[in-house]
């Protein structure tokens, strides 16, 4: 069993930063992939980001490339998300999500992750 952790959600302002954490705890943090997803409201579910079990590869989907940036440190039981340049329709409720077949499925698929995060909620205002 793991358990994720979400914070650094928050209000921000079109054309700022946020940085998003995940803690894990449980089982060895560093044989998981770990993604981040978000939900708007409405929406379905989507994935954002994904980085590999090692952190030697990463996965972006097309609205967030060039702006967001997963990275992950092994020694902390953290993965992190950056988000630069926000737009409001970036506004979503966020999770983190812990695969334990790293590379069984790809990195955007929610299939991929047996364990989600409660989420932190992320509102960008224009």
């Amino acid at each position: 069993q793991v358990q994720l952790v979400e914070s650094g959600g928050g209000l921000v302002q079109a054309g700022g930063s946020l940085r998003l954490s995940c803690q894990a705890s449980g089982r060895t943090f560093s044989n998981y992939a770990m993604g981040w997803f978000r939900q708007a409201p409405g929406k379905e579910r989507e994935s954002v980001a994904g980085i590999s079990s090692s952190g030697g590869r990463t996965y972006y989907a097309n609205s967030v490339k060039g702006r967001f940036t997963i990275s992950r440190d092994n020694a902390k039981n953290t993965v992190y998300l950056e988000m630069n340049s926000l737009k409001p329709e970036d506004t979503a409720v966020y999770y983190c999500a812990a695969g334990s077949r790293p590379g069984a499925l790809p990195m955007g698929s929610k299939y991929l992750y047996d364990y989600w995060g409660q989420g932190t909620q992320v509102t960008v205002s224009s």
